[in-house]
């Protein structure tokens, strides 16, 4: 039931997935929404798909209704100021080289992803409103409507960013429109907003309350500050900030914590071992963790994620190698950090150790005789085929029984404290209140064991440079430069394959001309430069 609401009910509601193949589906057994949406169970059930839609975020080849291929996580990292695009996926280069349009399929289907989720979002809060659902508790209805209304402003946050304009849609429509209008951005982020403090009020307070990886409103709180700095309002972005700051509920790591917390690493390692994401590993840090453990009922599947593939090199493609946890498993090496963010570091900051930064690669295979024990030279040949390259940890992952295994099915950190202070800090800046700004991201800091920021010294690229240092690989990167106004600048200056050939309009991606063509009863144009 659930999979057909996501597949089928969007795809009727909004034009951006008007296939034929969509309104032809005909399962022979669902339970319909109005029968769903009748009890507190139904609700439940509903809110559990709504999680499922959602992980599916960067699902990857599969055969449901929003495969986004095999990178769709790699287009918010890579062609910008922290990554390259590896000669790995040929379906990646356009954006490194800044020639996809409006056909391109990891833009068509974002946005069908992100009006699939709202579409689920709507069907909750609307049904939610009938006077004729048996609710448990007196708060059943703000409860559920809070998880549908971050989730509806979640969608929104990947549509803006992306696309800027987009229809503003908050109820399930009963018939087919083909007449949307571009809703402005400033007034879709003030709905955004709206639904954040919604949620904020009616989601759970204490997260020793709730299942790992449920809503609570540190979630939402955490949002709006990032969300009201987008829309301009620094004081809200600052008040948001400081509720989970200052909340009882959460801490910097820095103690050694959780799974091999007695074995060589660190704190900050700790964060992204497998099992330690959650809340009840003894991770205080983390805010909100999307549920994606290995053959866990309720977690996710092989193509839910391939972080892991983006991240890792194919080390093994080497002769001299064979695939090891040691090494992060089994790789593809798609992208790749630019080296101004490892030589950022302080050498004593934690964040550059051994166990967060893989530097050296030695032959492990004890067959190659020849090799064994040495050193590889690491060459920008093997760098550029994804076979080598200094690379982040936290997304190593190997399970035990199956060294070739495709997918990174651990859990995912999606918000933490430190990112929490680092938005502080942002909202401070752009407030001009730098001394304010270097407090929070002195926070950071002190517990990287890093030398103590100055005011002289920090502007918008110094705290642009610490969330890579900080963040590197868990914040959507391009989401950051859009918001600071920093994408081209940035990209032009530490992204040398890049350099030549974005242009002020890549900013913004394309409109998807299905979306286009299908929104026939109202013409659009697409975002500059690209009609």
């Amino acid at each position: 039931m659930k999979k057909y609401i996501s597949a089928i009910l969007f795809a009727l509601v909004l034009f951006s997935a008007c296939s034929d193949s969509f309104l032809d589906e005909n399962p022979k057994n669902f339970e319909s929404a109005e029968q769903t949406y009748k009890t507190t169970k139904g609700f439940n059930a509903a809110l559990n798909g709504l999680h499922a839609y959602a992980r599916l975020e960067f699902e990857t080849w599969n055969d449901n209704i929003v495969a986004q291929g095999a990178c769709a996580y790699e287009v918010l990292q890579g062609g910008l100021d922290v990554c390259y695009i590896n000669n790995v996926d040929g379906t990646l280069q356009p954006f490194q080289k800044y020639t996809f349009d409006a056909t391109n399929s990891y833009i068509a289907n974002r946005w069908k992803w992100a009006y699939g989720l709202i579409t689920n979002a709507n069907m909750m809060v609307n049904y939610a409103e009938k006077g004729d659902v048996a609710w448990i508790k007196d708060t059943d209805k703000t409860f559920f409507q809070a998880n549908a209304r971050f989730f509806r402003a979640y969608a929104y946050r990947y549509l803006t960013y992306l696309y800027g304009d987009v229809p503003w849609v908050d109820k399930v429509e009963d018939t087919y429109r083909v007449d949307f209008e571009r809703t402005p951005k400033a007034q879709v982020l003030a709905k955004m907003i709206e639904d954040l403090e919604f949620a904020a009020k009616y989601l759970p307070e204490n997260p020793g309350d709730v299942k790992d990886g449920e809503l609570t409103k540190w979630v939402a709180l955490h949002m709006l500050s990032e969300i009201s700095i987008f829309a301009g309002d620094y004081k809200k972005a600052q008040t948001a900030a400081l509720e989970v700051i200052n909340s009882p509920y959460f801490k910097l790591m820095d103690t050694r914590f959780g799974k091999n917390a007695s074995q060589a690493g660190d704190p900050f390692a700790d964060m992204f071992l497998e099992k330690n994401q959650n809340r009840k590993a003894g991770n205080l840090e983390s805010i909100w963790v999307i549920q994606a453990e290995y053959n866990v009922t309720g977690g996710s599947t092989t193509y839910n994620d391939w972080t892991r593939r983006a991240w890792v090199p194919a080390y093994y493609s080497i002769p001299g190698f064979m695939i090891t946890q040691e090494y992060g498993g089994r790789g593809l090496g798609q992208i790749r950090p630019i080296n101004y963010i490892f030589n950022s570091y302080e050498t004593q900051d934690i964040r550059n150790s051994i166990y967060n930064i893989r530097r050296e690669f030695i032959y492990n295979d004890p067959k190659n005789t020849e090799l064994f024990g040495k050193k590889h030279t690491i060459t920008e040949d093997n760098m550029d085929r994804g076979y080598m390259f200094p690379t982040t940890t936290k997304f190593d992952y190997m399970p035990e029984n199956d060294p070739t295994y495709a997918g990174n099915q651990k859990d995912k950190i999606r918000f933490r404290l430190a990112e929490t202070y680092l938005l502080l800090a942002e909202a401070y800046l752009d407030d001009n209140q730098a001394s304010k700004a270097v407090d929070a991201i002195n926070k950071v800091r002190e517990r990287a064991g890093a030398t103590l920021a100055k005011v002289a010294e920090v502007n918008m690229d110094y705290l642009l440079d610490e969330r890579s240092r900080e963040l590197l690989g868990e914040e959507m990167r391009r989401f950051t430069l859009v918001r600071t106004g920093k994408l081209i600048e940035r990209t032009k200056k530490y992204n040398s394959k890049s350099a030549s050939t974005i242009k002020d309009h890549h900013v913004l991606w394309p409109v998807p001309q299905g979306v286009i063509d299908a929104n026939s009863g109202l013409k659009w144009e697409n975002n500059p430069g690209y009609n």
